[in-house]
């Protein structure tokens, strides 16, 4: 287990976290490499910066160059077993940077955590040890509505969504919204979306309306940064970097790092 940072804890008068789950019900839409490469860019900005991996196929983890084999713990330990957080959170190659891995032994998590006792809440509570040590919680959350899923909006006091710049995100970004709505009704009534990014983008015709529809349905939530299709960003996660470290000088790494300062408010930590 890698340093977590508890000898830098909050002071008194840090803001609190802000704790945000990236979310799409649509998979293949960038979710993972939006989390990874936005985390990487607030840890730029000297943000101490949490990715928590909830997705099974643990490509946060392995994007952000941890190897699933060398654990001795993980989210799914934490969620199933009431390992500590701090025990399986890692640091990176990127400053400020650091990860709650996950294996293919989370694949099982959402039918195991039926039968448990606060099972929607079982990520809140396991995050209240580490919260002060973090200016954002960032939550990668699989594509579905179980209860990983679950467990990230109820966790979560915002929702980031990244969608693909092609006509059946729409239709998937429908879905989430519902989705959003019913566990804030149940579970967490402070929970809304607050940004919406458009990636994978082409300079196409349907790209432009796709962009241009959403931009009308939901107004100011769409991050102004549009994030180019890039064969960077592909090939940076078989590196164990995020694209900004990867190529730095990429559009996509240009991209996501303006999409970091409109989350964060166009400052750097350093300014506060």
């Amino acid at each position: 287990m890698g340093e977590s940072g508890k000898d830098q804890a909050a002071s008194p008068s840090r803001p609190l976290p802000r704790i945000i789950a990236f979310a799409n019900q649509k998979g293949g839409v960038g979710k993972t490499t939006t989390a990874i490469t936005i985390g990487a860019s607030l840890a730029e900005l000297d943000y101490r910066v949490l990715v928590v991996d909830l997705d099974p196929q643990g490509n946060a983890s392995t994007g952000l160059g941890i190897n699933a084999r060398d654990l001795d713990a993980t989210i799914y330990d934490v969620l199933l077993r009431g390992e500590k957080l701090e025990n399986c959170i890692e640091p990176t190659a990127v400053k400020n940077l650091f990860i709650a891995p996950a294996n293919l032994d989370l694949a099982g998590a959402d039918i195991e955590l039926v039968p448990e006792m606060g099972r929607e809440q079982r990520l809140k509570k396991a995050l209240e040890a580490v919260i002060d040590q973090y200016d954002y919680v960032l939550l990668d959350c699989p594509p579905s509505l179980g209860l990983l899923t679950v467990n990230g909006l109820t966790a979560a006091t915002e929702v980031f969504v990244p969608i693909q710049c092609e006509y059946f995100a729409l239709e998937g970004l429908g879905q989430l919204l519902r989705s959003v709505d019913r566990v804030s009704q149940v579970l967490n009534p402070t929970l809304e979306v607050t940004h919406i990014a458009c990636v994978m983008y082409t300079h196409t015709t349907l790209a432009d309306d796709v962009v241009r529809e959403v931009r009308e349905h939901f107004g100011d939530k769409v991050c102004k940064t549009v994030v180019p299709r890039s064969v960077r960003v592909a090939e940076a996660p078989s590196h164990g970097k995020p694209v900004t470290t990867f190529d730095p000088s990429s559009a996509a790494s240009k991209a996501y790092r303006e999409i970091a300062k409109e989350i964060s408010g166009g400052t750097s930590n350093r300014a506060r």
